[in-house]
């Protein structure tokens, strides 16, 4: 035998011998952890393998293909028929056996037998073919829930019913996301184009992970659109060309949080709208005199704390509002430095009234700002009403010499207003400290984690709802509630809202009451060892809709680009206390899946009520947490995001806990768990079941060690943003890993359209039809992605060619 071909099978049997090594010592770790035994039995067999093939022995190969073929046997009987499951365990042994297969030839050589050359290369080219078509097979979507069946005709839309601005966040004020507009459609977007393109001159640049980022839905009313920049600049552009019309360049800076998600649109020259529900409150009448300045206004909240109005036809403050055009909304709330108290959403007009919340900052400290939800006159800017969640004597400004109560339950999401019955639903957030609940009060534990109807023109409650009790795990209710017509089995309707929660349950509950209207289950959940902990003895699960990415996790769930990873992520999960959705946090290390993050996030949930159908647009993150015992500490968190990327141990001030949290990830920066990392979710709400579910996002732009792989691998990304749906039968999509607009046909999940984007988005896209053309456009905001470097300051707008 050659020198080279010596040489060759030593390497060989040393690469084996190393790889089964790393499977022989991790697989034993995995079974002292009470795991699987297949990787310590399978490296056993791949180090003797090695050793064989370095002593030039047949055997060694014949000993490798059988460790193939059990792989394959224990790969299906494991993990089922699911793609992305089977090519992490299978992809590596494949290109193993081909090697070794082409490789036989030599070691029968080196025995003095005969080469059996075609033997060897007819299962060589088979197992590379294999291998091959494994590797194409990650180029193309595998939906974890297929269409079937034939897609309905689309519906025209009807001319009197025709959507004619965009004026509210999530387009109406039930947050439907949905456009009765169909120029565009599956049928014809694949000559969508490029219409215009504009820089707002706020390109966000973090100072961190938590700074500055892009996340906003324009506004459009008429023919101008209306934006916001991550530092509150307004800006107002011609809705044909992108051309500059107006711009107040408010340039509000926090240090950790800087993002506008949209804007608020009041005309106060359109008759009032009264509610119609029998015992409704009526809205207050308000005026602007007759040739003053803001008969149009735009409204904003401020990361600064501030609510402002402009004049949506200049620009310029209204000088009847506030202080120049300014409120104050620090005014009551005590210390709130910042950034404990800061407001991204975008303010909620109910009838006459602009009702805010405010984000407070998770895991800083016990004494934060309170999460009060208040009303203010559109015009003046007085303070109509106040709702405080821990006094619900205080309706207006707090005593003298007092605050609204501290670090209660706060509304950081958009809010929805129903003008039938005068009512605005409140998505509320957790009570600080987040993480724990030693300190809370029963308002605390009433409130947090719920849907809050306050009545628009008094600010009273009329119902809550909670989704978690004594919420430890900060599973906000974190996106605005959407309406729908809820179909019951009569064939009548309810007027129903629906909404996503950051532990991946979808509720559904009557606008009315607050009940729900589909099953929801009371599950008993582990207690924890926190001395003083009120754990709650049961949690919902919403049973009576589908569960999107909140599947109890098992050991065959772990996954990595390769075996070896997917080991580690093994033993990684086996080494952690892990009880399910409810995992609560202890002094141990626990798994959270979904974490903090989302399941669901703040981009909410599109409708289509012309089909009956909701779209779900989900991340599948999971954290790992450990509270551990710290002694009183005078440091303080900066109140960004620091707790759920991997900074080390956090202080949660006036708690015996610091935190100690981070993603669930691989060695190569990859979630340990099978994919997708992220999807869209078709929901038919006659049936409560999913039509189809679809991965979203490649890792084109992301990748193990962030390296960007350039690959358009669809294996479905974290997606942060919302969605759009139109009656031409369209989803749209942008807030993904990878830098794309995304147009999905809604009946079948089937992708139709991409545009790539110069940057990332995190913004809601949306669409209109222009008053002077007639054209209609899909907007999208693309200033960079969440984890990419690369940012830009991009309006781009879209519409068929002329």
């Amino acid at each position: 035998m050659s020198l080279p071909a010596k040489l060759w099978l030593i390497l060989l049997g040393a690469a084996l011998i190393a790889a089964g090594l790393f499977l022989t010592i991790g697989g034993g770790k995995l079974v002292m952890l009470g795991g699987s035994w297949y990787f310590l039995l399978a490296g056993i067999a791949v180090v003797l393998s090695g050793l064989l093939v370095i002593l030039r022995r047949p055997s060694g190969a014949l000993l490798f293909g059988l460790v193939t073929v059990l792989t394959a046997a224990w790969a299906v009987w494991e993990a089922g028929l699911e793609f992305w499951p089977l090519i992490s365990r299978l992809l590596a042994f494949g290109v193993g056996a081909t090697v070794i297969a082409f490789s036989y030839p030599l070691l029968r050589k080196s025995s003095g037998r005969t080469p059996a050359y075609a033997g060897s290369f007819v299962i060589g080219i088979v197992l590379a073919i294999a291998s091959a078509a494994g590797f194409a097979g990650m180029f193309v979507a595998h939906p974890p829930v297929a269409f079937s069946g034939t897609p309905a005709p689309l519906t025209p839309v009807d001319p009197a019913r025709e959507q004619k601005n965009w004026e509210a966040y999530g387009n109406t004020s039930g947050g439907s996301r949905f456009a009765a507009l169909d120029q565009i459609t599956r049928d014809n977007i694949d000559k969508l184009q490029v219409a215009w393109t504009y820089h707002t001159g706020d390109t966000p640049i973090s100072p961190g992970a938590n700074g500055a980022e892009d996340q906003e839905t324009p506004l459009q009313v008429g023919d101008r659109v209306f934006l916001c920049t991550p530092h509150n600049n307004v800006i107002a552009i011609d809705a044909d060309t992108g051309k500059e019309i107006w711009k107040n360049e408010i340039n509000a800076k926090s240090s950790v949080w800087m993002r506008c998600r949209g804007l608020a649109y009041f005309d106060a020259t359109r008759p009032l709208v009264q509610p119609a529900a029998p015992g409704s409150t009526p809205v207050t009448a308000a005026t602007v005199a007759e040739g003053a300045l803001c008969q149009r206004r735009i409204l904003m909240n401020t990361i600064n704390a501030e609510l402002i109005a402009l004049d949506a036809d200049t620009g310029a403050f209204c000088p009847d509002f506030g202080t120049n055009g300014r409120v104050d909304l620090k005014i009551g709330m005590g210390d709130a430095p910042d950034p404990s108290y800061v407001l991204t959403s975008a303010p909620t007009l109910a009838g006459t009234t602009v009702v805010v919340g405010g984000r407070v900052a998770d895991n800083v400290q016990v004494d934060m700002p309170g999460g009060v939800m208040r009303g203010f006159d559109v015009i003046t800017g007085e303070l109509r009403w106040a709702f405080d969640p821990g006094n619900p004597e205080i309706t207006k400004l707090p005593p003298a010499g007092s605050t609204y109560t501290r670090s209660t339950p706060n509304v950081w999401a958009a809010m929805s207003y129903d003008p039938a019955s005068n009512t605005v639903f409140m998505p509320v957030g957790s009570p600080s400290v987040d993480l724990y609940g030693a300190t809370r009060t029963a308002l605390d534990h009433k409130y947090g984690a719920s849907m809050l109807a306050l009545d628009a023109t008094t600010g009273r409650e009329k119902w809550v709802y909670q989704t978690v009790h004594n919420d430890l795990w900060d599973f906000d209710v974190p996106m605005q509630p959407s309406f729908i017509d809820f179909p019951k089995a009569d064939g009548s309707t309810v007027p129903a809202l629906v909404f996503g929660t950051k532990a991946g349950q979808i509720y559904v509950l009557d606008r009315a009451t607050g009940q729900p209207l589909t099953k929801v289950e009371d599950v008993p959940v582990k207690p924890g060892n926190i001395p003083n902990e009120p754990y709650a003895p049961t949690q919902h699960l919403s049973v009576g809709m589908p569960q999107i990415g909140a599947q109890t996790l098992s050991e065959s769930d772990m996954w990595g680009a390769t075996p070896f990873d997917q080991l580690l992520c093994r033993i990684a999960f086996k080494g952690m206390r892990y009880d399910g959705v409810y995992t609560v946090p202890g002094t141990d290390l626990a798994l959270n899946f979904p974490g903090s993050l989302g399941g669901m996030n703040w981009g909410g949930i599109s409708t289509d009520p012309v089909t009956n159908t909701i779209f779900v647009n989900d991340m599948r993150l999971g954290l790992w947490i450990q509270m551990v015992e710290a002694a009183p500490t005078k440091a303080v968190s900066n109140g960004g995001e620091a707790v759920n990327t991997g900074m080390g141990v956090v202080p949660m001030k006036g708690t015996p806990y610091a935190v100690n949290k981070n993603r669930f990830l691989s060695a190569l920066g990859i979630p340990c768990q099978k994919p997708p990392f992220g999807s869209l979710t078709a929901i038919d709400m006659a049936t409560q079941k999913i039509r189809w579910q679809v991965p979203v996002g490649t890792v084109q732009d992301t990748g193990p060690l962030g390296i960007k792989m350039g690959l358009p691998i669809p294996i479905g990304m974290p997606t942060l943003g919302g969605t759009l749906t139109t009656q031409g039968g369209l989803v749209f999509i942008a807030g993904t890993q990878d830098y794309y607009l995304r147009a999905f046909d809604s009946a079948t999940g089937k992708e139709v359209w991409k545009a790539r984007l110069p940057v990332g988005s995190q913004g809601g896209p949306m669409t209109y039809k222009s008053p002077k053309t007639g054209k209609q456009y899909v907007v999208i905001s693309a200033g960079g992605a969440r984890q990419s470097p690369d940012r830009g300051d991009y309006v781009i707008a879209y519409a068929l060619p002329n």
